[in-house]
């Protein structure tokens, strides 16, 4: 029995997750390092342009992987054929607006892991291995949610958020830039977790979010910026699809110096992924342009049309 009485705890509002059917683990690694154990697929053909962090569960259980391209199109340059009974082909949602490249890469490839750890809003093909991150959508410090038809039959211990919130309440209190530090404290923490259930934290924060403005606030700054920027754009975003984007992917000729002028107004864009910095893939391809001119615009629910003026203002100028 919990106990009556006594002080208050932190409160916050008990609704609805919107991925309220899924596994909850605490991180996005370890939802596919579940898969990976529960399906016991020994290769693993993953996209050069990912994260670093996804070698981590592959390596740790000692499989084989390779990785392929990707065209202009975010579509894998790949010969599907090659995936055998025992192989897994995991491809990213990027920037949460390639649902129609998901859809049609579902019907080509027959194991399937979806990282839509970018696209938090899209919903998991039936029978496809899906996972989540929500902490690159909302203030939480981690968790993860699964999609998947081959549960583990092992009880997880539950992990604890409780010393990996400080960045969180402290940009609240004194700024994004007081606390940046402590973000990536917490960044660096996750790695090397074991699997674990979502904290007790990070899932009553997530039950307190209300997704539906989440979702319009993101989706209205996406068609405004895109309405400002398609002709600037390298990338052929096609906004007519029903996607809840993380960010508008904002490809340009020296993006690298846009890039620095935006930080130096105190607008804070992501590089996607450092780790692949100076990483020779091949020459003059698709990825070295994303990894070195690509701008991620924040376009999330904290913001209004009126900081998106402000936002084109700097880049227009």
């Amino acid at each position: 029995m919990n106990p009556i009485g006594g002080y208050f705890e932190l409160e916050l509002p008990q609704g609805e997750e919107y991925h309220n059917n899924a596994i909850r683990l605490n991180t996005g690694r370890n939802a596919l390092e579940y898969v990976l154990r529960a399906k016991q697929y020994k290769m693993v053909y993953l996209p050069y342009y990912t994260c670093d962090v996804m070698l981590e569960p592959i390596k740790k259980l000692d499989l084989n992987f390779e990785f392929y391209n990707i065209d202009e199109n975010f579509q894998p340059i790949f010969d599907f054929s090659r995936v055998k009974a025992i192989d897994v082909f995991v491809y990213t949602n990027y920037f949460g607006v390639c649902d129609n490249q998901v859809f049609k890469i579902s019907k080509q490839c027959k194991n399937l892991i979806i990282d839509n750890s970018q696209a938090f809003f899209s919903k998991p093909l039936h029978g496809i291995d899906t996972f989540y991150s929500p902490r690159k959508f909302f203030g939480v410090a981690d968790g993860a949610y699964l999609y998947t038809n081959k549960e583990l039959e092992i009880e997880f211990e539950q992990d604890i958020s409780l010393n990996r919130v400080e960045h969180l309440l402290g940009r609240i209190e004194e700024g994004a830039e007081a606390y940046y530090q402590k973000f990536k404290k917490n960044d660096d923490s996750l790695t090397g977790q074991s699997i674990k259930g979502m904290s007790k934290l990070s899932h009553r924060m997530l039950q307190g979010i209300d997704y539906n403005i989440a979702a319009i606030k993101r989706i209205g700054n996406f068609k405004f910026l895109h309405k400002a920027l398609k002709e600037l754009n390298l990338l052929d975003i096609n906004i007519n699809n029903d996607f809840t984007p993380m960010v508008y992917p904002f490809l340009c000729e020296n993006g690298d110096k846009l890039h620095a002028k935006l930080i130096k107004n105190k607008i804070f864009v992501a590089t996607y992924w450092p780790n692949l910095k100076g990483v020779h893939l091949f020459s003059n391809n698709f990825e070295n342009l994303l990894i070195n001119q690509l701008l991620p615009l924040p376009i999330d629910q904290r913001y209004s049309i009126e900081q998106m003026k402000t936002l084109l203002e700097i880049i227009q100028t």
